[in-house]
Parts: C-alpha cells; structure tokens; sequence
C-alpha cells in the first residue's frame, strides 16, 4: 500500500506548485477565533454551487472551502490524503484503489461512504455533462464501491498521474441518496459550513466542528465573502475596514496601498494566464497564418508595463509556466514583431484584415486595456481590431467558448497532463480554442503510460511547441496574484500558486489574531 503523507507515486508528476517567496518574516503559530471578512473579484449571479459549473474565483473559493476532493496537494505540489487515507495502482497503471478516511461525515452528520464517491465522480462522466472535469474522466471506464471504504476506479489506459488530477477542485466529494446527488445543496465534508449564499453576492461560513484534521485547518471561526467587482471599491473597502482581505489588487494603487498603515500586500508569482483564446474552426482564426499574424501583432512586453504594472511576465502561447515541471522554457520567445505578422497576413491570402474582440473584465482585470493597447499594435501590422467591452455578468455564459475571439483566464493546473486535458483536447467541454491536432491528442494519451521521466519530458515539451506553433491560444502575459490584508491577517509561508489566496485555501488554513 502506498502512503502518500509525504511522497507520491510519481515523483515527476509534473504537479509543482510555484511556492510563493514573500517578504516579511515568519508568522507566529496559528490562533483560533476571528471573522475574516473577504472582499473577493470574481462572482456573477450566475455563480451555482453546482460542482460541474463553477468558472469564477467566488465558485473556486467555495468548493475549497466547505467541500473535500479523494485528494490533497501540498505546499511542494505533492499528492496527500484528502477524504482517501491511501491509494495503491495495478502493476499497468490502469486500475486505482482509493482507501477512503474512516469516521469522515458530512456536515449534516451522514458519514462518508463509497457510494458517494461513486456518485459524486460520476457527475463528471458521460455524453450529458457539461463539467470542466469531464475531459479528466473521460479514460475512466468504471468506477466502483467494494464495500463501504473503497472505491475501486478503472481506466481505458495507464496514467501516470491519475491520483493527483483528483486533486481537481471541481472533484469534491457531496452525498448521495439512492445514487443521485443534489448538486445545489450546502452540504459538504470541509472546514466550513456554508450557511448562506447569495449569488454573486455574499456567503457565510462558519467552522466545522467535526472536520478531520482541525490541527491544520479551519482556525477562524468564521468567515463571510462578498462579492465586490470593482477594484477601487474593492480598494475602498479595505482601507475602510469593511474587510479584511482582498484579492486581485487594483495594481494601480498597489504601491500607495502599501504605505498605507495596518495594511499588507503579497506579489506572489504564479501560473495564472490572462489568455486570448481564437476558435480554430471558425473563419478567419481556421487559417493558422492569422492565428500566427495575431501572435506577432500583440507586445507583451508593454501589457506586462502598462496594464500589470510589473505583477508579471510575459507569455509564449502555451499554458505551462515556466517554473512548473515540464515547462519548456527553451521554446523562443515570441516578440512584438509588425513585419512578421504582415508576412503572415500575405500568407493567408490577405492584406489587411478586420477581427471583432469581446472583452470583459471578469475575463481578466485589464482586459478593456490589453484589448484597447493590442488594438493599437495590431494597426501597424494591418490588423484592424474591434474591441467590444462586454458586461461582466453572465460574460462566461453567453460571451465566453461563443463569440470567437474572446479574453479568459485560467489558474495554474495540477500538472501538464490536467491542463492540456480540461483545455486543449476536442473531448474537453471548456476547449475553448476548439483545438483539434492529431498529433497533440496521441501525445497526451502516450505520456499518461510513459513512466521514464526524461521521455515524459520530451513530450510535454513537443505538445507545448504544437500549442505555441499551431494553437489559437493567445497568452499575453503571466501575472502574479496581488492580495491585500489587515495586519491582523496571517497566512502560512508555503502558500501555493495553484489559485488566488493560497489556492483558494485562505479560509481553510489562515488566521487571524
């Protein structure tokens, strides 16, 4: 049997996390009490707390926060034990059998079984979900209760790094009542109770008292969120004391928030990419020649000065973050080049051409900016961009994986393997440059069997320049997380970069004094 506590399987899993360096020193031991406040950018009154839909930071923040995945991850990116004590693979990597926590319940008190498992994975499955997820479960063939603390789960082939794409945040774990789960209801297994929830708007969170592990977790006791889209109210409502905690920083007034008194700020580097997702299928990004004249009629360099305001690096076109495993760094930087483009407009057939771009700034905060500044450089490679700024609600539902040029973001994935999976194959409900390369899809299956590292590399990083050289994904910029917090608040030193505020952990593992 294997003990994931502090190992994994796959000690090259690709699942690291960007540790974040942050000034300051250490804090003092975690206390218990307090009510944390949070004042968080991303929610729409389409949030839901239905697992299988959940594209926005206020979702992300909920699903970690009173709910629990089979799987955990730990500050150096390796899988722990969640709601599964332990895992064991067959010898071919093709069957896993999950040791589920004995005594673990759900908030109203029903313990955990491995029919919930079963049901709450099967949500994922099958041609009728619409779940982000459902690309990461589409090799599994089965998945089974043998007896009431095991679930036995079968693949169509061997992957390698099965155990941590259950990581996932949408893979939380609800009840079950005669197979049947109700996506909507509060109930949960994780720190917190969610005891109200306005969508869009506000939630309410208060601890559980029966959570497995509270040495580690849930030392508030309580914690409340809302929803506050503009940055400078965001801003205002910090300084003001409305509440304690804020994320996505307006990076304008980043520098004078930091003089000001009982306030502090973390610049944490991250794999978080503000992307220009093109549909591949749909004229004229179907011709890669344009997909390519974008590319070069885009300075990255510029929105990294201009709209980051330094918070970040700029961006190659593939979603792999360069200190992630597996990222390959040695792909050539793409640069602003004007005359490239032209000879790749004159390569389509084209000597000027006009694109529509749909932009919101729930896509990503500065969206309207790095639309109206690529406009600008497009002009001299004859590119005649016409920025749209949408409405932010509802922007995923009716704008977003629609119109075909339009502005996403997308945190840090658990590995490669994830991140190409939920986002690049044509089986991926949230695809959202409908990308469709023969060779791309027999890499990802190939390298899931491949257990030498060295080969396993080698095809990360060809599925990295097929995305870079033939993808309609436009990714600008990385950019860093920028949090503020009352001095009272304290976080860990390991917070990771899988997601904002700590991977969306804050209420889970912070406190406050």
């Amino acid at each position: 049997m294997i003990n994931i506590s502090r190992r994994t399987l796959l000690q090259g899993t690709g699942a690291a996390v960007v540790t974040a360096a942050l000034s300051g020193k250490a804090y003092a031991s975690p206390k218990r009490g307090g009510n944390l406040r949070i004042g968080i950018a991303g929610g729409t009154s389409a949030d839901s707390l239905d697992p299988t839909a959940t594209p926005v930071d206020s979702g992300f923040l909920t699903l970690n926060t009173m709910r629990s995945t089979l799987v955990g991850m730990d500050g150096k990116g390796e899988a722990t034990p969640n709601l599964a004590e332990s895992w064991e693979p067959s010898k071919d990597l093709t069957q896993w059998v999950f040791n589920l926590r004995k005594g673990a319940t759900f908030h109203s008190g029903k313990t955990v079984t491995a029919e919930d498992v079963v049901a709450s994975l099967n949500l994922h499955r099958g041609d009728k979900t619409s779940s982000p997820a459902k690309a990461l479960l589409d090799p599994v063939t089965k998945i089974e209760a043998d007896g009431a603390n095991q679930v036995v789960i079968t693949l169509n082939g061997p992957n390698i790094e099965f155990a941590s794409l259950l990581k996932t945040d949408f893979l939380v774990i609800l009840p079950s009542k005669d197979g049947e789960i109700d996506r909507a209801g509060k109930d949960g297994t994780g720190p917190y109770k969610l005891e109200s929830f306005e969508p869009g708007q506000h939630m309410r969170f208060t601890r559980n008292p029966n959570y497995w592990d509270l040495d580690n977790y849930a030392f508030l006791d309580s914690a409340e969120v809302v929803v506050i889209a503009d940055p400078a109210a965001r801003m205002n409502a910090l300084r003001s004391g409305r509440v304690d905690l804020v994320n996505s920083v307006d990076l304008k007034t980043a520098a004078m928030l930091k003089r000001v008194s009982g306030i502090r700020l973390d610049d944490v580097p991250s794999g978080l990419y503000y992307g220009m997702p093109m549909l591949t299928d749909v004229a004229p990004f179907n011709d890669n020649n344009v997909r390519l004249a974008l590319k070069y009629a885009i300075n990255r360099q510029e929105i990294v000065d201009k709209v980051l305001l330094g918070h970040g690096t700029v961006g190659n076109d593939h979603p792999i973050f360069k200190n992630v495993k597996f990222s390959a760094t040695d792909i050539p930087q793409r640069e602003y080049d004007p005359e490239k483009a032209r000879h790749y407009l004159k390569q389509a057939g084209l000597d000027s051409v006009d694109i529509p771009l749909n932009v919101a700034e729930i896509g990503f905060p500065g969206a309207t900016a790095v639309g109206q500044l690529f406009a600008a450089s497009a002009k001299a490679a004859g590119i005649n961009l016409n920025v749209t700024r949408e409405p932010d609600d509802g922007y995923f539902d009716r704008v977003w994986l629609k119109q075909p040029f339009t502005t996403a973001y997308w945190h840090q994935a658990i590995t490669a393997d994830a991140r190409f999976t939920e986002a690049f194959l044509p089986t991926a409900p949230w695809n959202e440059t409908h990308f469709n390369n023969a060779r791309f899809n027999e890499l990802v299956v190939t390298a899931r069997k491949t257990a030498d590292e060295n080969t396993r590399a080698g095809m990360y990083h060809e599925m990295q320049k097929i995305i870079h050289d033939e993808g309609g994904l436009l990714n600008p910029v990385f950019a860093n997380y920028v949090w503020a917090m009352k001095d009272n608040v304290h976080r860990p030193d390991d917070v990771t970069s899988l997601g904002d505020l700590d991977s969306f952990q804050c209420i889970a593992r912070w406190w406050m004094t």
